[in-house]
């Protein structure tokens, strides 16, 4: 069996197994899923495959745990540019995803790094309202490069974690689900993630609820709004005319290692 190496990468507590492209072919929808099982396997949100542009643009693919493949991922784009920057640099990088061309201002210091994204132009979808239990709730559709459904109506956990997988498998090609809800200092969110769960942070849903809290006149245009995850807080941008996103966060490296494929 091929020895495949890999690096493991966080954001946030977003865990992310980052393995040259060159060994894509190794790894089917099936090996995904082991190594990606937190028992088992490495352990990961999703694997990210990296192609080295060289003096053009680098490209990411991704991966989700159990081997979907969604089409953008903000805290895995900031683990791979930290991971292509050189180490003791601050540089800027263009890298392209299935959501076209990022670029990316990163300041890495050995294993860890802080890392500005622009992400792109957010698209506000429709306003949409899901009936559980009797009840109407509705949420926000906004897309910041993967499809997002945010909510600011109040969901104690328990009833969130029914409801994030069926507003998830109720829109067609399924959709990130975010629970949000307003601080002093920003927004804490709760994130239910298409094709993993409930994860520690969600950077492109980070992305749609400070768009949503925009929109809904919660936080303005055009300055930093704090959005806090469980695993720890990102700073976004949004500017009104175009809707375009910047995202501030950080990323680190947790391990090197080797696995069979």
């Amino acid at each position: 069996m091929p020895l495949v190496t890999f690096e493991k990468w966080e954001g946030l507590g977003n865990d992310f197994v980052i393995v040259e492209a060159s060994e894509q072919a190794w790894l089917d929808s099936a090996t995904i899923r082991a190594l990606c099982d937190r028992r088992r396997g490495v352990g990961g949100d999703g694997v990210l495959f990296v192609e080295r542009g060289g003096a053009s643009s680098s490209r990411m693919t991704v991966f989700n745990a159990d081997g979907s493949r969604p089409e953008m991922c903000g805290n895995g784009l900031r683990c791979v540019a930290a991971y292509l920057a050189p180490a003791q640099s601050s540089s800027t990088l263009e890298i392209l995803t299935d959501d076209g061309l990022k670029r990316c201002l990163v300041a890495r210091s050995d294993d860890s790094a802080n890392v500005v994204v622009e992400m792109g132009k957010a698209v506000i979808e429709a306003e949409q309202s899901f009936t559980f239990d009797g009840v109407s709730r509705s949420f926000l559709r906004v897309n910041t490069g993967n499809p997002h459904a945010v909510t600011f109506e109040p969901y104690d956990r328990a009833t969130f974690e029914r409801v994030g997988p069926l507003v998830e498998q109720a829109i067609p090609g399924g959709a990130n689900v975010e629970l949000v809800s307003a601080s002093p200092q920003g927004f804490d969110v709760v994130v239910w993630e298409r094709g993993v769960g409930f994860t520690l942070a969600c950077g492109t849903g980070a992305c749609a609820v400070a768009v949503a809290a925009c929109h809904t006149e919660r936080a303005a245009f055009g300055v930093p709004i704090k959005v806090t995850l469980p695993g720890g807080p990102l700073s976004i941008t949004v500017e009104r005319e175009t809707l375009a996103i910047r995202m501030r966060g950080p990323a680190r490296r947790v391990f090197r290692g080797v696995f069979s494929a």
